[in-house]
């Protein structure tokens, strides 16, 4: 499917950022798995531009015309254009994103988390642990465990951070435990062993 044309945005000056978008475009974005890669930090300069932090240790893929989704309110994703981008580090980037024109609109997008379409993303980069918050953690014979509220590293290994049944549990992320991870369908299957849920 092609991508169809975007209608314009109000003003990012207003205090709520809000699109308007034909039928077509809204379906071609409802489509594509999201996966979300960073935040806004910081402005840079005074004409709009802006500093992303990402997940994904390199730069290459923030091309002109890359699309970007930030949740300006929660579960609302609008669509951005990079319109022209330059890296800072590994995991930095300075933006300059199509209608965002002058520092006071930058600055309300400081802290809106980014999501790109999957196909956006080259292969490599999707293994990331960090792709996996959100993701439900499903168990070869318990079902559906819960939602990975977070992940981080303890030495060469990852823990999910897990709401089971109003209690926070810890997971090991470790190849013998998971069976299959998909990105589209944001689930890990895995097998747990017996009594983990109960520490």
């Amino acid at each position: 499917m092609r991508m169809p044309k975007m209608g314009k945005r109000n003003d990012l000056r207003n205090p709520v950022i809000q699109l308007s978008l034909s039928t077509d475009v809204m379906e071609y974005y409802l489509c594509r798995a999201m996966i979300r890669i960073g935040k806004i930090v910081a402005t840079h300069g005074l004409k709009g531009g802006v500093i992303l932090a990402h997940i994904l240790g390199e730069n290459n893929w923030l091309k002109e015309n890359t699309v970007l989704f930030l949740e300006l309110q929660k579960d609302s994703r609008i669509p951005f254009f990079v319109v022209q981008s330059k890296g800072l580090q590994d995991e930095e980037a300075i933006l300059q994103l199509d209608e965002v024109v002058n520092v006071e609109a930058a600055k309300q997008l400081i802290g809106k988390q980014v999501y790109v379409a999957e196909a956006t993303l080259p292969e490599t980069d999707k293994s990331s642990p960090l792709l996996w918050i959100g993701f439900q953690i499903v168990d070869s014979e318990l079902g559906t465990i819960g939602k990975v509220e977070d992940v981080f590293q303890t030495g060469h290994q990852w823990i999910a951070r897990v709401n089971y049944q109003g209690k926070e549990v810890l997971l090991p992320m470790v190849k013998p435990m998971i069976i299959e991870i998909s990105i589209r369908n944001k689930f890990i299957r895995m097998r747990l062993p017996e009594g983990i849920l109960e520490i």
